[in-house]
């Protein structure tokens, strides 16, 4: 046992290591140890390894230390702790992430391939987005490093968010050529129209990434950057490269023409006009079940849940929780200055708090009738630095948990009673100061990423009253998607359920704005606004529809596939959320245009005035 600490001591970037073998293999017999002490850190001839790392938790160097301390064990899954789970956590993603984009290519390419009336068309629009992914993946070494989250779905929701600016302007292509002789010059007007037209919605969407950077959670910040770069990436993209494959491609593409299978959804856009009185009515009762429901979703915050099982890292931690029953271990430490009386009295009353079943400290070893100097350097220098002098404790219950949560409030009370520079470290109160913080970040990104979309699209419309029904309209669309997981009984990650809302509005208003541009355009000209609607949602019900199966398409298959819940739930809300918000825009978007026509016309620059 011994020369497996010592093994482990030389070891890169390991600070410390202990355990009972250090104390009974030199001076004292293990019969005279208490039962508590025993039963947690030995048994039947198992002994818990206590191991300290010099650098961070997640930082590489900890991460390659944990691969060489599971060699040097030779059991992975006799490793527990936090490091050990992010490590298998990067691998699990790492490993996956090429199936990610193979699943999301595949089934993108047959959406594309029934949606386009060109068997070309969707490799070259697929092949423009991969180009804008690649650049914003290597752009990412001037952020100096990612999360292995954000690695993972960034190209797969960059897939999803950007596609439909290549597929506006392929469209705007092919009836530009109706018009000009020139196919350059037919060019020429689809890049300027879609410029125009893709503008305001990319503002958007980047808006919304950016949003996630007010996250105090340095997760939101990373996925915000990357996401908000990966959409300017992809409208150069559109407005450069892509043009130049349509025009350099334009024989094979006319070669390779065919019907498009997608239907014209006729009866759909008859329904949202003709009962769009019943639609606001159904509407206004959906919106009762959809906040209730949304506020009623359950979240957890244990980011062990959302790894597989048969992961080495849960198996340690369920090993350590049957066998030793320590479940949520925690470290306390005190000024090393402190009085002996003050830290005995700390100690006293921590033992007598319900739930924590033991209590480790260098004045433990007066109980066992040690003198401090009998301890081998090693222990006493685990236990003491120059500064601090370090508690051990162990709760039974969970990570995450609010009897946890009033625990480690009851722990911080008596010992900041005593020391107020004591600090109260573990995984447990991590995961405390995560459930606090989390719900300052779900409100400051909300608001936030409502104010910046509202702004520019009071700029982008030049209207007061469209930017508030547009937003609203995507709202109720992101409450139905969360309140679909409180109906089905579904758990969420707590990061899944603060960045889920931004991306869908930023991601999804695109299509609102679409509608209600078009609505603008041709409402001038249009006395009847019934006929307005008509012409509106024939021009732009398929190219919604295109881009939202898209969306779902490089979505759907990530969430059902991936291995850690926390991507699979993040991908899985997205592609609901995207057809969600496809069929508000298409059915909910059109009635409320219509019922408020009078307001938008009114609070729309120049709108009346052209009307008269």
């Amino acid at each position: 046992m011994l020369k497996l600490e010592d093994k482990i001591r030389k070891i890169d970037s390991v600070n410390l290591v202990a355990s009972l073998v250090d104390v009974t293999d030199t001076t004292v017999p293990m019969d005279i140890l208490p039962d508590d002490v025993l039963k947690k850190l030995h048994k039947d001839e198992k002994n818990v390894i206590v191991v300290t790392f010099e650098n961070g938790t997640s930082d590489e160097v900890t991460m390659k230390a944990v691969e060489k301390l599971r060699s040097v064990v030779g059991d992975a899954s006799s490793v527990s702790g936090m490091s050990a789970m992010v490590l298998d956590t990067r691998d699990v993603s790492n490993s996956e992430m090429l199936a990610y984009i193979i699943i999301a290519v595949i089934l993108c390419l047959v959406v594309l391939t029934v949606a386009t009336d060109s068997f070309v068309i969707p490799f070259l629009l697929l092949g423009n987005i991969g180009v804008a992914i690649l650049y914003n993946m290597g752009t990412n070494i001037f952020l100096g490093e990612i999360s292995y989250i954000t690695k993972a779905i960034s190209a797969v929701l960059q897939l999803g968010v950007t596609m439909d600016f290549s597929i506006f302007l392929y469209h705007k292509y092919i009836q530009a050529k109706g018009q000009f002789k020139d196919k350059k010059e037919a060019m020429q007007e689809a890049i300027t129209e879609t410029f125009h037209s893709v503008l305001g919605s990319s503002l958007t969407t980047i808006a919304g990434f950016l949003a996630l950077c007010m996250m105090k959670l340095t997760l939101g910040k990373d996925i915000g950057l990357v996401m908000a770069k990966g959409v300017l990436c992809g409208l150069v993209s559109v407005l450069t490269l892509f043009p130049a494959l349509l025009l350099v491609c334009d024989k094979l593409i006319e070669k390779t023409q065919h019907k498009s299978l997608l239907p014209e959804f006729k009866r759909l856009q008859k329904f949202s006009i003709h009962h769009y009185r019943l639609i606001i009515v159904i509407f206004l009762i959906l919106l009762v079940p959809a906040i209730y429901g949304n506020q009623h979703v359950k979240v957890y915050y244990n980011l062990d849940k959302s790894l597989p099982s048969t992961l080495a890292s849960s198996i340690a931690n369920s090993n350590l929780k049957k066998e030793f029953n320590i479940v949520s271990p925690e470290i306390v430490l005190l000024d090393k200055n402190l009085d002996v009386s003050s830290k005995e009295e700390i100690v006293s009353q921590l033992k007598k708090i319900k739930g924590i079943d033991l209590v480790l400290s260098p004045t433990s070893v007066l109980d066992f009738g040690l003198p401090v100097g009998l301890l081998p350097d090693n222990l006493i220098q685990f236990m003491e630095s120059d500064q601090y002098q370090l508690v051990l404790l162990n709760s039974t219950y969970d990570i995450a948990t609010s009897e946890l949560n009033q625990q480690i409030n009851v722990v911080n009370k008596i010992v900041k009673r005593y020391d107020k520079s004591s600090i109260v470290a573990g995984e447990g109160p991590l995961m405390k100061d995560l459930t606090e913080i989390s719900d300052i970040d779900f409100k400051n990104v909300n608001y936030v990423s409502i104010g910046l979309i509202f702004i520019i699209m009071l700029l982008v419309l030049k209207s007061i009253s469209l930017p508030v029904i547009l937003i609203s309209a995507i709202e109720f669309a992101i409450l139905a998607n969360m309140s679909v997981a409180f109906y089905a009984n579904t758990s969420l990650p707590f990061i899944a359920s603060i960045i889920i809302g931004t991306i869908q509005l930023g991601a999804t208003i695109d299509y609102a704005i679409l509608m209600s541009s078009k609505y603008l355009s041709v409402r001038k000209n249009t006395k009847d606004k019934y006929m307005a609607m008509e012409e509106t949602l024939r021009f732009t019900v398929p190219s919604i529809i295109v881009s939202a199966l898209c969306f779902f398409a490089a979505t759907i298959g990530v969430g059902v596939y991936s291995k850690i819940d926390l991507i699979g739930s993040i991908c899985k809300l997205l592609s609901r959320g995207s057809i969600i918000s496809m069929l508000v825009v298409i059915l909910i978007l059109p009635s409320l245009l219509l019922i408020f026509d009078r307001l938008i016309i009114k609070t729309t620059k120049n709108m009346k005035e052209e009307l008269l």
